[in-house]
C-alpha cells in the first residue's frame, strides 16, 4: 500500500487532533487539571476548525489509497469540529460538580473527533473501519465514564456489545464485497459494480451485511434497539456526541460510498434503505410518544431524523447532497442544544432527564427554558427555525427525485413528533409555585449559557436566512 506524497500540512487537522489527546495524556501523567486539559481541547477544536476555513476550503486532494480531501468531507469535517467544541464547552461545567476523575474523558472526546473525521474522508474500507473503530471504541467509555450511577455500567456494556456485533457485520460485509470486486476501494468497487448490471449473490450478501452493520451505527430501525438504553445511561454531553456527530459521519460515509458505486441502479438496495426510513420515521416518533424520560424521547427522535435524512440520501443528486448538509448542520445545532440544556439542569447525582424537572421551568429559569424552546421547535420543524428549512429542504429533495411516498410518510411523520415535542414544551410553561436555584457555580453556569444562546441565535438565524448557509455549503460543494 503506497501513499502518495502529500504536503503535512495537508493533514493538520488530524494531527492537531493527535498531538492534543497525546498532551493532554502526558499532562495527567505529571499533574491532573481540569481547567488545562479543557483549555487544551477546546483551543486544539478551534485551530483546527480556523484551518479548515482559511486553508482547506477550497483545497481539494487524494491520500492514495485510503482519503479524499473533498468539500463535502471538509464542510462536513468543520461542522463535527465545531460541534466537538461545542460539546467539549457544555462539558465543562458538567464534569466540575462531579466527583470522577475528569480529565481522561476529554482524551476520549478528542479521539472520538478524529474517529469520525476520518469516517467523511474515507474513499476505502480500511479507512472506513479504522475511524469507525476510533469512534466506536471512544465511545464506549464514554457512555459508562461516570460509573457511580446504576445505568451508566448497562449502557456501556449494551453500546459495547451491540456495536462488536455491527463491526461484525461490517467486516464479513466487506470481506464479502472484496471477494466479488477484488477490491477494496471505493472506486474500484464501483468498476466491478458497472460493468455488472445485477449484483451477483456475493456482492449483494457482502451488501446486506454492510446495510445491517451501517444500520446499527445509525441506530434506525430495526436496529435501534440499543439506542434509547444507551442515551438515557450516558452523560448528557456523551449522548448529544452519540445523536449528533457519532451518527453525521456515518450518514456522509454513506452517502459518499453510495454515490461512488451508483447503488441507485440496484432497485433493491433503494427499495432495502426506503423500508428503513419509512419504519425509522414511524416507529420512531410513535415510540417517542410513550416515554416519560426526555433522554429516552430525544433517543426516539433521533432514530426519527436519521429516517428523514434518508429520504434526501435516496434522491441522490446535488439537490440531495445539498439537502443532507443543510439538514446535518441544524439537526447537531439543535440536539446538542437539546442536551446542552439537559446538562445544565442537572446535578451531581442524576441528569434532569424526567418530564416532571421541566415542569415549570420556564417561572423558575426562564432563559433556559426560552433556549429549550427554540431547540425543541427546531426538531419540530417549525417555521422560523433552522429546523424547518432543513425539513424543507428534504422535502424538495424527495420531490425533485419524485420520491413522493417517502415525501408524504416525511410530512405525516413530522405531524406525529409534534405531539412529545410540544408535551415538554407545555411542561415548561405550566405555572409553578416557588423556585429553585441551579447548584452550580456563576462563572460555569455562564459558559454553558453562553454556549446554549449561541446555538439559539444560529437555529434563529439559519431558520430566518437561510441563504448564507446555502451559498456557503454550495461553495463547499462545487
Amino acid at each position: 500500500m503506497e501513499f502518495s506524497n502529500i504536503n503535512i500540512v495537508d493533514v493538520l487537522p488530524g494531527i492537531f487532533l493527535v498531538t492534543a489527546s497525546v498532551l493532554a495524556m502526558l499532562s495527567i501523567a505529571i499533574k491532573r487539571n481540569h481547567i488545562f486539559i479543557f483549555v487544551v481541547t477546546t483551543t486544539s477544536l478551534m485551530g483546527v476548525f480556523l484551518y479548515l476555513i482559511f486553508y482547506a476550503s477550497n483545497h481539494k486532494f487524494n491520500v492514495e489509497p485510503l482519503f479524499v480531501i473533498d468539500g463535502f468531507g471538509t464542510f462536513v469535517t468543520g461542522l463535527i469540529v465545531m460541534s466537538a467544541l461545542a460539546v467539549s464547552l457544555l462539558s465543562y461545567a458538567y464534569f466540575e460538580q462531579r466527583e470522577e476523575r475528569k480529565e481522561e474523558y476529554y482524551i476520549l472526546l478528542l479521539l472520538a473527533t478524529l474517529g469520525s473525521d476520518i469516517l467523511v474522508i474515507s474513499k476505502h474500507f480500511v479507512s472506513f473501519f479504522l475511524g469507525l473503530e476510533i469512534l466506536s471504541i471512544s465511545l464506549y467509555a464514554m457512555v459508562a465514564y461516570l460509573r457511580k450511577r446504576n445505568k451508566s455500567d448497562e449502557a456501556g456494556l449494551k453500546y459495547l456489545i451491540l456495536a462488536a456485533f455491527s463491526s461484525a457485520f461490517l467486516l464479513f460485509g466487506m470481506a464479502l464485497v472484496y471477494s466479488a470486486s477484488g477490491s477494496m476501494d471505493f472506486s474500484g468497487i464501483a468498476s466491478y459494480v458497472a460493468s455488472n448490471p445485477t449484483l451477483p449473490l456475493p456482492l449483494f450478501a457482502g451488501m446486506c451485511l454492510l446495510v445491517v452493520g451501517i444500520g446499527f451505527k445509525l441506530g434506525v430501525v430495526p436496529f435501534h434497539m440499543w439506542a434509547p438504553d444507551v442515551y438515557e445511561g450516558a452523560p448528557a454531553p456523551v449522548a448529544a456526541f452519540i445523536a449528533s456527530i457519532s451518527k453525521g459521519g456515518m450518514i456522509v460515509l454513506l452517502v459518499r460510498f453510495f454515490d461512488q458505486i451508483n447503488g441507485f441502479q440496484y432497485p433493491v438496495l433503494v427499495l432495502a434503505f426506503a423500508c428503513i426510513a419509512v419504519a425509522s420515521m414511524f416507529i420512531g416518533n410513535i415510540l417517542a410518544i410513550q416515554q416519560t424520560n426526555v433522554k429516552r424521547i430525544l433517543a426516539y427522535s433521533s432514530i426519527a431524523h436519521m429516517g428523514y435524512i434518508f429520504v434526501a440520501f435516496l434522491a441522490g443528486g446535488e439537490l440531495g447532497k445539498e439537502a443532507v448538509s443543510f439538514y446535518l448542520v441544524a439537526y447537531f445545532l439543535t440536539i446538542i442544544g437539546t442536551f446542552g440544556v439537559i446538562a445544565i439542569l442537572s446535578d451531581h447525582d442524576r441528569d434532569a432527564e424526567l418530564l416532571d424537572d421541566y415542569k415549570g421551568l420556564f417561572w423558575r429559569h426562564p432563559k433556559i427554558a426560552m433556549v429549550m424552546t427554540a431547540m425543541l421547535l427546531s426538531l419540530a420543524g417549525i417555521p422560523l427555525t433552522a429546523g424547518f428549512v432543513g425539513k424543507f429542504y428534504l422535502i424538495t429533495s424527495g420531490a425533485n427525485a419524485q420520491l413522493w411516498w417517502l415525501v408524504i410518510v416525511l410530512v405525516v411523520s413530522s405531524v406525529i413528533g409534534l405531539y412529545y415535542y410540544i408535551r415538554i414544551i407545555a411542561m415548561m410553561f405550566e405555572k409553578m409555585e416557588g423556585t429553585d436555584e441551579l447548584a452550580l457555580h456563576p462563572r460555569l453556569y455562564l459558559i454553558n449559557l453562553i454556549t446554549l444562546v449561541v446555538i439559539s441565535v444560529l437555529i434563529i438565524f439559519y431558520g430566518v436566512y437561510p441563504q448564507g448557509l446555502i451559498d456557503r455549503i454550495r461553495d463547499f460543494l462545487y
